[in-house]
């Protein structure tokens, strides 16, 4: 385990310091991953991201990490931050309340370099469940221009549309972590997304492709995606509900 000395400019004088400890690995040329540590200094606004850009900064420019936004909306740095999964641009380290802050890849996805992973399957699995509206008619042939959605209908569906396809539920999810076939909760929620939307008419077609031994009967309902969300979705939730259409439960 390799440790750097501390960043030593520019900082104020109500800066507190951690230890940070970011998983390496190269699959290319490693055979395992190891830490390194860096003692970075914080200040209570600080964020996990700004942490570990910081190292990048002033001790290590090869550290790969995946991010865009900063603010929580593109999901694209996801990683486990003190054994879970959570996004790093929305991670304080002053809430986290340890001397230690351990960064890794995300559990169930393969490892690109270090913090950053591959994300085809869980877009093929998204994409596969149809994330669109499926109807027959549209404006180009229809005189109607727009599909009115009452209050409660709209309540219906409203929470799952917030996925930012971050992948946190999938790293979360305990049947991942043993079946690689499984589409996973976050394709799952997803189909639920549109099943339960007034306006879809795709709603055998999307139950079709998920009644599978792969699919929605592969979930044991752990609550783990839950409880991982950084958007307040509910993944298992959804999953349940999509079960109740699959048996008849609810039309």
């Amino acid at each position: 385990m390799a440790q750097v000395s501390s960043i030593s400019n520019e900082q104020s004088s109500t800066a507190k310091s951690i230890t940070l400890k970011i998983s390496r690995f190269n699959p290319e040329h490693d055979e395992s991953s190891q830490f390194m540590e860096f003692n970075v200094k914080y200040e209570k606004w600080t964020t996990v991201l700004e942490a570990i850009l910081d190292v990048k900064k002033h001790f290590d420019h090869s550290v790969a990490v995946r991010y865009s936004c900063r603010q929580a909306t593109c999901g694209s740095c996801g990683m486990i931050i003190n054994g879970k999964p959570r996004l790093a641009c929305f991670t304080k380290i002053s809430e986290l309340d340890s001397n230690v802050v351990t960064v890794e890849p995300m559990n169930n996805f393969p490892v690109i370099r270090d913090l950053a992973v591959k994300f085809e399957k869980l877009f093929d699995s998204h994409q596969k469940i149809k994330p669109y509206l499926i109807r027959d008619d549209t404006e180009l042939v229809s005189d109607e221009k727009e599909f009115l959605q009452t209050p409660e209908e709209v309540e219906q569906y409203i929470q799952f549309a917030n996925c930012i396809k971050c992948g946190l539920c999938n790293s979360a999810c305990p049947t991942m972590a043993t079946d690689s076939s499984f589409v996973g909760p976050q394709a799952l929620a997803q189909a639920y997304r549109y099943v339960a939307d007034s306006r879809d008419k795709g709603k055998d077609s999307r139950l079709k492709m998920i009644d599978d031994s792969h699919g929605i009967w592969r979930c044991h309902f752990a609550g783990s995606c839950s409880q991982v969300c950084p958007k307040g979705v509910d993944p298992a939730m959804g999953i349940q509900l999509l079960r109740g259409y699959m048996l008849g439960f609810r039309s």
